[in-house]
C-alpha cells in the first residue's frame, strides 16, 4: 500500500492528536465537597481519600484526610521516596521529622522531603484531623 504526501499530511495530525489525548492523564479541575467524600475505617480512626492522579506535567499527587483518636498513630515512623506535607485541621499532633519532634495544632504544616523518616501521633485529648498531600512516586 502506498501513501502520497497528501495522504500523510491528512493522517499525521490525527495520529499526533490521538497520541497526545491518550497520554493526558492529568487530574481534571474538580470540587470535592467534604460531605461527599467516602469514609474508610472503623472505630475512632477514619480516612477520607480526596484525589489521586497526575498533574499536567506528570507529577503524581495524592490527598487524603485522616481522623485519629487520642494516643493513636496512623502507622510507625517510616520513610519513602515521595514527599509529603501534613496540615493539621483539628487537635494536637506530635510530628517527628528526621528525629526532631514538635507539638502542632490547627493550621500547622509540616513538610517531609524524600527518604526522610517521619511519623505523627495524636497527643491531644480529642480527635485529631489532618490532611496529607503526597507528591511524587515511589518508583
Amino acid at each position: 500500500m502506498e501513501f502520497s504526501r497528501r495522504d500523510l499530511s491528512l493522517v499525521l495530525p490525527l495520529l499526533a492528536g490521538a497520541k497526545a489525548k491518550g497520554q493526558n492523564h492529568a487530574l481534571p479541575s474538580h470540587l470535592y465537597r467534604y460531605e461527599d467524600l467516602p469514609v474508610h475505617g472503623e472505630g475512632p480512626n477514619h480516612s477520607r481519600p480526596i484525589f489521586e492522579g497526575e498533574t499536567h506535567t506528570g507529577v503524581r499527587l495524592e490527598l487524603h484526610e485522616t481522623e485519629l483518636a487520642p494516643g493513636q498513630m496512623p502507622h510507625p515512623p517510616h520513610h519513602h521516596l515521595h514527599e509529603e506535607m501534613i496540615l493539621i485541621r483539628e487537635g494536637t499532633m506530635e510530628v517527628t521529622i528526621a528525629g526532631k519532634s514538635a507539638t502542632m495544632g490547627p493550621g500547622s504544616v509540616g513538610f517531609v522531603a524524600s527518604n526522610v523518616e517521619h511519623g505523627w501521633k495524636n497527643v491531644g485529648t480529642g480527635q485529631a484531623r489532618y490532611f496529607v498531600m503526597a507528591v511524587g512516586r515511589d518508583s
